[in-house]
């Protein structure tokens, strides 16, 4: 009786442990993938980084590390917390405190979602075209982000800092602060654990040949 007891709370303790190992499906919060999800990777023979790529592709005429790039913005271009299209979204914290990440937002797809084009996401010298990102924060100020791996088909382990958005661009109403959060299944998923049309064009790069990966 005894050791059908011990084999039981054995079994038990096992199960909990595969259980604490496994993962949601998107990699993030259960149930929510990116909307329309059509992201594409290029590899090149020649490998591009961040900063030239946001730099040809937003308008925004900043040199130096991206890192910089928000100090740099000070009233040189607007510098906004909330995404809007054509804008460069500035990340923190990209493999050390000396270290940023730079991207052009392609289109706002809601509060808590949108695209952006960038290059060397993965320090593999890659284009990523209309690639999700998420907003994680609690309070919806986009602070807070995941960006989606097309290699894994997962949102990112990690959650990144965000400076802010440089540059043109008027602010989405769909990311102002009257945003209905009634419709916005992250945010109720943080409270639960308690924790257009008119797109720019896909980039094009002049290079003898590349690979593109959906």
């Amino acid at each position: 009786m005894v050791g059908s007891f011990f084999r039981l709370a054995a079994a038990a303790a096992f199960s909990a442990l595969l259980a604490g190992c496994s993962t949601t499906p998107s990699g993030v919060f259960p149930g929510y993938a990116p909307t329309d999800n059509d992201a594409t990777m290029t590899m090149l023979d020649r490998p591009l980084s961040c900063v030239p790529f946001a730099r040809e592709h937003s308008g925004v005429d900043i040199h130096g590390d991206a890192y910089t790039w928000w100090d740099q913005a000070e009233g040189r271009y607007p510098r906004r917390s909330t995404p809007s299209q054509g804008a460069v979204m500035v990340l923190a914290g990209y493999g050390g405190s000396k270290r940023a990440h730079v991207a052009v937002v392609r289109r706002v797809v809601s509060s808590r979602e949108i695209r952006v084009d960038h290059a060397n996401w993965l320090n593999d010298g890659a284009i990523y075209v209309n690639d999700p990102v998420i907003d994680v924060s609690p309070d919806n100020d986009w602070s807070q982000v995941k960006v989606w791996n097309i290699r894994s088909g997962t949102w990112g382990t990690k959650t990144y800092a965000l400076r802010g958005f440089i540059g043109p661009g008027q602010a989405s109403p769909m990311v102002s602060s009257s945003a209905n959060r009634q419709d916005d299944p992250i945010a109720r998923q943080i409270a639960a654990s308690d924790s257009a049309d008119d797109y720019p064009p896909t980039p094009t790069v002049s290079v003898p040949s590349s690979r593109a990966i959906r």
